[in-house]
């Protein structure tokens, strides 16, 4: 316990000593969402389910794809399966989906200040 309160305390120091490279690296990712959900928009209808399971799609992808890249250089190092390819997918998908809510939430508050009442 003690040693995961102190390696919760480096990180934390750590992303505020480099919070720019956090802010760009969820940059990123918003960008790669966005990227592939604009080329996902001409596979699917425009439905609700057909924007429900590109939407699914979008949020699983990347993070598979992410956690494929440690995998793959894992593999071809070791010629073993990268033994920690789910908790990556899991960290890279919770920090996606942070990361859209985040930006969801100030979408929805600035299109409701600017509503003319």
């Amino acid at each position: 316990m003690l040693k995961h309160s102190i390696v919760l305390i480096a990180l934390s120091i750590l992303i505020i000593f480099f919070t720019t490279y956090a802010q760009q690296g969820m940059q990123w990712l918003l960008t790669a969402h966005d990227w592939v959900s604009n080329a996902l928009t001409n596979v699917f209808s425009g439905g609700q389910a057909g924007n429900m399971v590109r939407e699914l799609l979008v949020l699983l992808c990347i993070p598979v794809a992410v956690g494929l890249l440690p995998a793959v250089i894992y593999w071809v190092v070791r010629r073993h399966w990268f033994p920690y390819f789910m908790e990556v997918v899991w960290i890279v998908w919770l920090i996606q989906v942070g990361a859209l809510l985040t930006m969801s939430k100030t979408v929805t508050t600035l299109a409701s200040s600017f509503q003319i009442q």
